[in-house]
């Protein structure tokens, strides 16, 4: 190592301690013993253009142990991404450029969200299954313009999650050569040594996924860790994991024990610590300038290797113009001119179908006009309905477009988020509805984001029958409405699944489907202007005359419920007025207006939903009422079970008469 090599490392380490110093929070255990791997990575082996953090050929880097955010905050400033030296100085505080994890879309430089451990680890994994897709697609010979490798640094905590261990075994299954892992094996977690429950040889498990496996015994030995990155780079056919062994803290008087991982140091520890390593211990923030020139050199090494790149795509695009306006295309997220005219409109006499059918049914309609779908199931294509009858097997050849997750939601649900932040590509998993807990992390990463992942459950109530509550969803549909900007979707027939994936493809955040596995009546699109109601979250499908006497509001295939609970009235003489809410998210955010025709103030309203009620209390009043589930569900043939749980025209017409009648009292 020269001096200028270790000057370089000890102005980053010190950056992150006194970052997290100044916070007075924070972890400095990590960016000391981590960041001789950091240095490296950035200034020598990282494609990488700061100018440009968005270059779409630029070589990925995910922190998957977030918390050492301190670290990447301090790599970033130093190589000249839009990160200053005051941003290092609000670290984790209020309007901060500087979280106290990384926030994709907050901060420069930052490729993914990381801090729940081990899904920085799985996204990884999706941004290497982009990469080859990609390239598969779009490379042709003496054109690589997707050419990159995904680098993800963890720790212990991420390969302890099992989210990490789902994601791995995908990976080498799918021969994922570009991506290349750095795991700081420090031994120690936050509650003490890893020995307390952590004893497995994970080279031996990752040896056991496919992967190609080193180690290097010395965190602060570049010579090593350069020949294993250069020898991981070499390897084609497998991911790769470094498990290099570092010392945490290092250099402080709390190196290698746990009171260097989670919080400062405290100024004496500082203080001793600089003096360790021969830093200057009367400055804080402090970067040598022939260290901040040396460090800068990427800015003028990114600029040239992204020209280059530049002339290569000039030359491609002369070569194929039009797969190279598509290439152009898809990176910059724009869906293809027309590609809303192939979205299906089924006729009202056609026969029922499942809306998991009916999405189906319009991917397949869509599929040319959106090449850059790509997904798959968790072990449940062929009950999803989810696979592209048109495309390959990405397994056989990275240029198709189904991807087989195994039984593996969570992880299937983080790779999906690492695709869409990767880009090019609109990513999508799918799973049963229950299973969405198994995904929930993933979700709340993907609303984080604001990223555009596309989750398709189907099964979505208790209308499924015989396999019972243990697959019978009841809290989920409220569960993921609670999630900020994430958009919800529960159709009630074929044409508003159609509208709702062309919501989902169009709005470009994350969205999700609750499909039914029942066979549901078709509504007729041009009549009830479906697809218009749709992209405004709720709209009215029965009027119930000019003076209805009672509001029924239902999603999905209650919708139908509501309908023939509506004949039921009539007859009886009571007028109800229908309205299908296939989005809660999108209902929202109309204007006062509309919420207003849609939601009469004095109209008795009754919400027929086969889930959990709370939340519903928004939309019928303290003096409405809500048919709907607070217990778990039971097994029977869905008919039954709807039938004995309440989901029946006469409950319903019950319910409704005595909101009539509290409401003619007053």
């Amino acid at each position: 190592m020269s001096e200028l090599d270790e000057l370089s490392i000890n102005a980053l380490r010190f950056l992150a301690v006194d970052t997290v110093e100044k916070a007075k929070s924070g972890h400095p255990g990590a960016p000391l013993g981590d960041a001789p791997m950091a240095y490296l990575l950035f200034h020598k082996f990282m494609r990488h253009n700061p100018a440009n953090s968005k270059w779409s050929n630029r070589d990925r880097f995910v922190l998957s142990n977030g918390h050492a955010s301190a670290l990447l905050y301090s790599v970033l400033h130093l190589t000249g991404y839009k990160v200053s030296m005051d941003d290092l100085k609000q670290f984790r505080q209020w309007g901060s450029n500087t979280a106290g994890h990384p926030e994709y879309g907050h901060t420069d430089g930052v490729e993914v969200t990381t801090g729940p451990l081990g899904q920085g680890f799985a996204m990884s994994v999706g941004m290497a299954i982009a990469e080859r897709h990609l390239a598969s697609v779009y490379n042709k010979p003496g054109f690589d313009v997707v050419d990159h490798f995904t680098y993800m640094m963890c720790g212990d905590g991420d390969l302890m999650e099992g989210v990490s261990h789902e994601a791995a075994s995908l990976a080498g299954t799918l021969s994922l050569g570009k991506l290349i892992c750095l795991y700081d094996d420090n031994l120690i977690s936050l509650d003490g040594p890893t020995e307390l429950s952590f004893t497995e040889d994970v080279e031996k498990r990752f040896e056991a996924y496919h992967w190609h496996v080193q180690r290097v015994g010395d965190g602060n030995d570049l010579a090593a860790i350069s020949a294993a990155i250069e020898a991981a780079k070499a390897v084609k056919d497998r991911p790769s994991i470094i498990a290099v062994r570092t010392i945490i803290g290092y250099g402080s008087p709390k190196a290698g024990t746990n009171k260097a991982h989670g919080e400062p140091l405290g100024a004496d520890a500082v203080l001793q610590t600089k003096k360790q390593l021969n830093w200057p211990d009367d400055k804080s923030f402090y970067v040598p300038e022939n260290v901040a020139k040396h460090w800068l050199q990427a800015v003028e090494k990114g600029a040239k290797e992204e020209a280059a790149w530049q002339q290569t795509f000039a030359a491609y695009k002369q070569a194929d113009p039009e797969l190279a306006a598509q290439f152009e295309r898809v990176m910059a997220g724009k869906l293809s001119e027309g590609w809303y005219k192939t979205l299906p409109i089924v006729p009202a006499d056609a026969k029922p179908m499942a809306t998991r059918t009916a999405g189906g049914n319009v991917m397949a309609a869509f599929e040319k006009a959106v090449p850059e779908l790509l997904g798959g199931a968790a072990d449940l294509t062929t009950s999803t309905k989810t696979i592209l009858k048109d495309s390959g097997n990405f397994h056989l050849d990275p240029a198709g477009k189904n991807i087989f997750f195994g039984v593996r939601e969570f992880a299937m649900c983080a790779m999906v988020n690492g695709m869409a932040v990767h880009g090019g590509v609109i990513p999508y998993g799918s799973t049963f509805f229950v299973f969405s807990d198994y995904c929930k992390p993933a979700i709340r990463l993907a609303a984080l984001m604001k990223c555009h992942s596309i989750f398709v459950f189907t099964h979505d109530s208790v209308a499924l029958g015989e396999d019972g509550p243990t697959h019978q969803p009841i809290e989920h549909l409220m569960a993921l409405r609670a999630v900020p900007q994430l958009t919800d979707f529960r159709p009630a027939d074929a044409n508003e699944t159609s509208a709702a994936w062309g919501l989902a493809l169009e709005r470009k955040s994350p969205s999700f489907m609750a499909l039914s596995r029942q066979d549901l009546p078709i509504l007729d699109a041009e009549k009830y202007q479906v697809f218009d109601g749709v992209r405004h979250g709720a709209y009215i499908v029965e009027q119930g005359g000019d003076t209805p006497a009672v509001l029924l509001v239902a999603t999905g295939a209650e919708v139908w419920l509501a309908l023939k609970s509506a004949e039921k009235l009539a007859g009886e003489g009571v007028a109800a007025r229908v309205v299908s809410m296939p989005s809660w998210k999108i209902f929202e955010e109309q204007g006062e207006e509309y919420k207003d025709q849609i939601f009469p103030d004095g109209l008795p309203t009754l919400a027929i939903e086969a889930g959990a009620t709370l939340g519903w209390w928004k939309y019928v009043g303290r003096h409405g009422d809500v048919i709907g589930l607070d217990r778990f569900g039971a097994s029977a043939p869905g008919p039954v079970a709807l039938e004995h749980l309440g989901f029946s025209v006469d409950n319903v017409a019950a319910h409704a008469h005595k909101l009539v009648e509290l409401a003619n009292k007053k």
